[in-house]
């Protein structure tokens, strides 16, 4: 069990979840936190990530560190996502569990789920069908990430949990065209064609300083401005998106995530998510002498016979509701106040075309979503707003 004085390192600490799972331990009282940003440690770097473990012995860790982003960085970068991702994982994993580490959070995503899953999606739906091939290298990193934490957890008797979060957004999002998820690239876009058509350059110059298209920043003229963003479907007064714009997504505000993650990491143990209260006691083999043998299971290749198979311990984290990228995008554009044109480009790829997920295990765990999708977007376009300010 952890305590307030208890070592906790949050792997990913900046990211959208990662500071937001931070600011929630904080706010609990849990201020023994380390972090570490990508400058001071690349966690695909295996002899590095053993050395931070060495000198910090953490007494928890929570990996919500990923090579992430949206349908057009999945397709782009296909090695990148698998590779990167499972170095991480393996790096983390096997340094906690080498050092001993007592909870272990591991963050994942509902992109895990094959593409043609029934709706709504539990647990069991892993690994019953193909995946979606535009992030099927990124889900399949995802899923052998939770299926480390199931392993360790059967074969060592650690106490790994993995959860799988749906579509985030919220405070620290990605707004950069190139690699952000839906919603924060929507925003920005109907955002700059509603600059364009107001004719405030001070703003867009503001914008594009901040976080520069292809390498154009605010300092470039209006010309070579409105031809990159023209490159994203971001016109005067109009903006074009991929797809058809019926797709169903499910959003959850990453403060919400956060809250999710830390009542796992607090309250929720591997017994607990397998329904076998006395796991520890019947897991581990027994040496000749009497002694528990930690390194070795009670049965075959980390199976306990008397127990059955044990898969998908994995949690689903989200809201269980949903609305198609046409009605986010009329929330975005009523958040914004943007009044023009939003078209939606078909023959470009839609991705999945629902990716609802089941929340009863979750909720069956004691935790329920606060946010909802309207109050969340107006919340995320006054932060989107903020942060041009600093």
């Amino acid at each position: 069990m952890l305590d307030k004085s208890s070592k906790i390192y949050v792997a990913g600490h900046h990211g959208l979840v990662g500071s937001a799972i931070w600011n929630n331990l904080k706010a609990r009282g849990y201020n023994n936190l380390v972090g570490r940003s990508h400058k001071e440690l690349d966690l695909t770097d295996q002899v590095a990530v053993k050395a931070f473990f060495d000198e910090e012995k953490p007494d928890a860790v929570v990996l919500a560190a990923a090579f992430v982003g949206g349908i057009m960085a999945n397709s782009l970068y296909r090695a990148d996502f698998i590779m990167m991702n499972m170095k991480i994982q393996c790096n983390v994993i096997s340094e906690a569990y080498a050092h001993g580490v007592k909870k272990l959070l591991f963050l994942g995503s509902t992109c895990i789920y094959p593409k043609n899953a029934p709706q709504p999606m539990s647990e069991d739906c892993l690994l019953t069908s193909p995946l979606e091939y535009t992030n099927e290298e990124y889900a399949i990193a995802k899923i052998a990430g939770l299926k480390m934490c199931e392993s360790y957890n059967l074969q060592y008797g650690t106490n790994y949990i993995a959860v799988m979060p749906t579509n985030l957004y919220g405070p620290q999002d990605n707004f950069h065209l190139e690699n952000s998820h839906v919603m924060p690239a929507m925003m920005r876009k109907i955002y700059l064609a509603k600059l364009i058509h107001d004719g405030n350059w001070d703003a867009i110059v503001t914008d594009m300083n901040k976080r520069p298209v292809e390498g154009v920043s605010g300092n470039a003229s209006h010309e070579e401005i409105e031809v990159v963003l023209a490159k994203y479907g971001i016109e005067n007064n109009k903006v074009t998106l991929w797809g058809t714009g019926t797709p169903l997504r499910e959003f959850l505000w990453s403060e919400d995530m956060a809250d999710a993650s830390v009542h796992c990491l607090l309250n929720v143990d591997f017994k607990d998510i397998i329904g076998i209260e006395k796991y520890s006691s019947v897991h581990y083999g027994v040496s000749a002498d009497g002694q528990v043998d930690r390194n070795h299971s009670a049965g075959r290749g980390g199976a306990i016979p008397s127990l059955g198979e044990i898969r998908n311990c994995h949690i689903n984290v989200g809201t269980g509701k949903e609305l198609t990228i046409r009605e986010l995008s009329e929330l975005v554009c009523k958040a914004v106040g943007f009044e023009g044109e939003v078209a939606f480009d078909s023959t470009k790829p839609d991705g999945t075309m629902r990716k609802l997920i089941s929340v009863d295990k979750l909720h069956r765990l004691g935790w329920t979503h606060k946010i909802e999708i309207e109050d969340g977007v107006k919340m995320l376009f006054e932060w989107y707003q903020n942060s041009l300010k600093v």
